[in-house]
């Protein structure tokens, strides 16, 4: 069973930075994609980045382009994502997500990935 933990949430003013991360450990990782989603209060999960594994090959939600960048570090089978120019749309609760079948891409559907996180909150104050 692998296991996705998220850290690095927390409160941060408007147009400030937070780097989030996420570590899979258990079985042999060998997950195709990765992705953040997120959550806000009262709305649905809405897909944030992704990155695939081999070719570090990124796509993004279009409100966070140029704003947030999805990376990771093969050696240490985790994911980042370095969020910059905060705001309060941004504050939600954020979740890691990963992806083993082959696919079509990019995949930005919450039922294209088959394990998540427990999901790390980020309050953006204005």
């Amino acid at each position: 069973q692998v296991q996705l933990v998220e850290s690095g949430g927390g409160l941060v003013q408007a147009g400030g930075s937070r780097r989030l991360s996420c570590a899979a450990s258990g079985r042999t990782f060998s997950s195709r994609v990765m992705a953040w989603f997120r959550q806000a209060p009262g709305k649905e999960r809405e897909f944030v980045a992704a990155i695939t594994w081999s070719g570090g090959i990124t796509h993004y939600l279009d409100s966070v382009k140029g704003r947030f960048t999805i990376s990771r570090d093969n050696a240490k089978n985790t994911v980042y994502l370095q969020m910059n120019s905060l705001n309060a749309e941004d504050t939600a609760v954020y979740y890691c997500a990963a992806r083993y079948a082959p696919g079509s891409w990019p995949q930005i559907r919450g039922a294209e990935y088959e394990s998540w996180g427990q999901g790390t909150q980020v309050t953006v104050s204005s």
